[in-house]
């Protein structure tokens, strides 16, 4: 009863977060989509399969911060990632100039906002992982799949992507083990502060 109790609290949260951050993000959106297309003319949204809970499958959202091959070039770089387990690079050659600048802001995530509207993810919850890598995932590593992903998590508040990949899946275990709304609301405040760049929150 007390989990059920938190989940609809945190839902209450996620429905009034995400329209709130749909009315804030909306400008800022119209700005940065006029800049991409100024840039390359391609497409602003990036649109790809993601695993949520219990590995069902959605579709995420996200501002295109990468050239528009972005995806048929992935496969040269995958030996390069500077994170194991996972995909991601500190100085990937495909973003673009537009990109650079919203991924070191977390700009490229405000789409997400309608996913967490519509039930998809949450405001706060481990990251959203990709198909292929769920594949090769340990059942350890598997039990950050029993809640829904979210924007923002304890393991980007606590390091981002400087952190290993078994660290990450050990934060978001943490994180789901004390899942309270107070928590979700901290790991928010403290996310604001961490869009803000700087040396030592390793966005990229």
């Amino acid at each position: 009863m007390k989990i059920q109790f938190q989940n609809i609290l945190i839902r209450v949260l996620d429905i009034l977060g995400s329209i709130l951050g749909l009315i804030v993000s909306a400008i800022p959106v119209i700005i940065i989509a006029i800049r991409i297309k100024l840039e390359d003319k391609g497409p602003i949204l990036f649109k790809q399969n993601r695993v949520g809970k219990d590995g069902s499958i959605f579709l995420m959202y996200k501002i295109r911060s990468m050239v528009i091959e972005a995806e048929e070039l992935r496969d040269d770089l995958l030996e390069k990632s500077d994170v194991d387990g996972m995909f991601k690079m500190r100085e990937d050659p495909r973003v673009t100039r537009v990109g650079e600048f919203i991924r070191k802001h977390s700009l490229d995530e405000l789409p997400q906002f309608w996913n967490v509207l519509k039930g998809d993810m949450s405001l706060v919850g481990p990251r959203p992982a990709l198909i292929e890598e769920v594949e090769s995932y340990s059942d350890h590593a598997k039990l950050r799949l029993c809640v829904k992903p979210g924007m923002t998590g304890l393991w980007q508040v606590s390091g981002r992507s400087d952190l290993p990949f078994e660290a990450m899946i050990d934060l978001d275990l943490e994180y789901i083990e004390n899942r309270k709304v107070y928590n979700n609301i901290i790991i928010i405040l403290k996310t604001v502060v961490a869009i803000f760049p700087t040396e030592k929150n390793g966005a990229y």
